[in-house]
């Protein structure tokens, strides 16, 4: 008798553990909380014939809450049943932390919520780390339905559930911290691969829905003209009414949020509709919870995140931070949004700048040598039109354009004497002359901006065969573009009168050209320019000119 005693201890030892090995299985597949509770409580009833099985843990946001968060063969409604600190047979057990086993539950006091299909019930502690996590239960119909035996066999199987419980919350936060962290990265990623806000602001929105778990949120952004808060962008809207909002500062709770720079959180909506302003939200979105954080950066107020609810929201500290983390990237984005419309409004103005300082210089030069007004004008449109039909990058005519307006900058350092002397130049005063390339050189290359139009101040008297100046290059040592302005250049000399004498008929122009292409000029260049012309005055050419320099 002593012997079969000392051995009931060890079968119900076996009981448990042959129960747990069947479910090991579950402990490494089934990691999400709820679904393993429900599978171990299926398991439980099938295995012992319990007429219903729940497990109640600690609220992980309230320490002083129990929530129901699984049951088999339980009531419609004991679902989710919250049970504060001090109720019922399931603190009981925790206070004590060892197990309760209740024959007749309709006569004991302690039982919280009672349900007539219940009359007996084991209760044993789920306990980690000598901590107290929740209760496993098991109940039956009938009065005293369980031996001695199921409540040690069940005590048995709750001390190894609650390391597997605990495991899978752990899994289950660790999952939501990774998706708060993959959607933040993804944030990130649209802050630095777009610039436009719109696009950034959408993808955080998503966001904002799918890691909060709210209905529907907006960007409301600070017009810093007309001070008011202006509809940017929405998720979750049935309609299109909320795209014309626009709030004054101080104005309802988002305007109000801005200007006192805070945090403001409306539990219920209905309660103040007055406050809120927008009362067409209220009745065509169905909006109960609403919360507004102001998007701050650098200081500064750049708007405002809002979210609606169309139920109460369970706030938690956790869901504050990465509120808080949600609206620090958004105000980012509008940030960098902002400073990088103001750096293209800068470049825009500083590129107007240069280009209008360019062109006063080809102006001034223009007046000093009033024989020639006009032609830097000339010839900066012509060269453009010839570098186009020549397949010039766009990029690379950027340069040529203030190349062309500056290319006798040089001539700046040349005396009016030399400048404007109508007859030949002398030895002495050709020498003089020529050095205008190089004075050009010496006055732009210390211009980093001016420095890549180089080309055509410095080159543009260099000749096809290696007689120009000031270098002597040949060929295609000399650069692209000073070769092209080079035609254009002494077409258009040769066209207008000069000082020293009159302008040439458009005939005697062209027969110069082209009995000085291979010397002075590039063959290539030369034809097409010719070719240009020629279109310029028969249009019936542009299909053979087509034909012949279309690649």
């Amino acid at each position: 008798m002593n012997r079969l005693r000392r051995r009931a201890p060890q079968r119900e030892r076996d009981k448990a553990l042959g129960f747990l090995a069947r479910l090991v299985g579950d402990f490494s597949t089934v990691l999400k909380l709820p679904d393993l509770v429900k599978r171990v409580l299926e398991s439980l009833r099938e295995e012992f014939g319990f007429d219903s099985c729940t497990v109640a843990l600690l609220d992980e946001h309230n320490a002083d809450v129990l929530t129901l968060l699984g049951g088999s063969g339980i009531r419609t409604g004991f679902q989710g049943l919250v049970i504060p600190r001090g109720r019922g047979l399931h603190w009981a057990v925790m206070e004590a932390k060892a197990p309760v086993y209740v024959p007749d539950m309709h006569a004991d006091p302690r039982v919280f919520r009672r349900d007539d299909r219940i009359r007996s019930g084991i209760y044993a502690p789920l306990i980690v780390q000598s901590r107290p996590i929740g209760v496993l239960s098991a109940h039956r119909g009938k009065v005293n339905a369980f031996p001695p035996s199921d409540v040690k066999v069940l005590t048995i199987i709750a001390g190894y559930l609650a390391g597997a419980f605990e495991v899978a919350r752990l899994y289950e936060e660790t999952d939501h911290r990774l998706h708060q962290l993959q959607a933040l990265r993804e944030i990130d990623v649209a802050i630095t691969g777009s610039l436009d806000v719109r696009v950034t602001l959408n993808v955080l929105l998503e966001n904002v829905i799918s890691q909060l778990h709210v209905d529907a949120t907006d960007v409301l952004l600070l017009n810093s003209h007309t001070h008011t808060l202006d509809y940017v962008t929405g998720r979750g809207f049935r309609s299109a009414a909320v795209r014309h909002i626009s709030l004054r500062l101080g104005e309802g709770h988002a305007g109000r949020a801005v200007l006192d720079r805070r945090v403001v959180n409306i539990p219920n909506l209905a309660k103040e509709p007055e406050e809120f302003r927008r009362a067409s939200l209220l009745a065509d979105e169905g909006f109960v919870a609403y919360y507004a954080v102001p998007l701050v950066a650098k200081g500064q107020v750049k708007g405002i995140l809002e979210l609606f609810h169309r139920s109460s929201l369970n706030i938690t500290q956790e869901w504050l931070l990465f509120l808080e983390a949600l609206a620090g990237q958004a105000a980012i984005a509008v940030d960098n949004a902002e400073m990088f419309a103001d750096l293209q409004r800068s470049n825009t103005e500083l590129a107007l700048a240069y280009d209008t300082t360019l062109e006063g210089w080809s102006r001034a030069l223009d007046l000093r040598d009033k024989e020639t007004e006009g032609h830097t004008q000339r010839v900066t449109e012509l060269t453009l039109r010839l570098a186009r039909t020549m397949g010039v990058p766009e990029a690379d005519l950027v340069h040529i354009r203030p190349g062309a307006l500056l290319h006798d900058i040089g001539k700046m350092a040349i005396p009016d004497s030399i400048l404007h002397k109508p007859g030949p130049f002398t030895a002495e005063e050709a020498e003089i002359m020529r050095r205008h390339p190089t004075y050009a050189y010496e006055l732009l290359y210390p211009i980093a901006y001016a420095r890549p139009a180089l080309d055509i101040p410095y080159c543009h008297h260099e000749k096809w065969d290696g007689t120009g100046y000031p270098r002597g290059l040949r060929g295609e040592q000399i650069p692209l573009a000073a070769r092209i302005f080079a035609v254009v250049d002494v077409w258009d000399a040769l066209c207008h009168d000069r000082p020293y004498r009159p302008a040439w008929s458009e005939a005697e122009a062209l027969k110069y050209i082209r009995e000085k292409t291979g010397q002075d000029f590039e063959p290539r260049v030369a034809e097409i320019f010719l070719q240009m012309l020629r279109i310029a005055n028969e249009p019936s050419a542009v299909l053979t000119f087509e034909r012949r320099h279309t690649r």
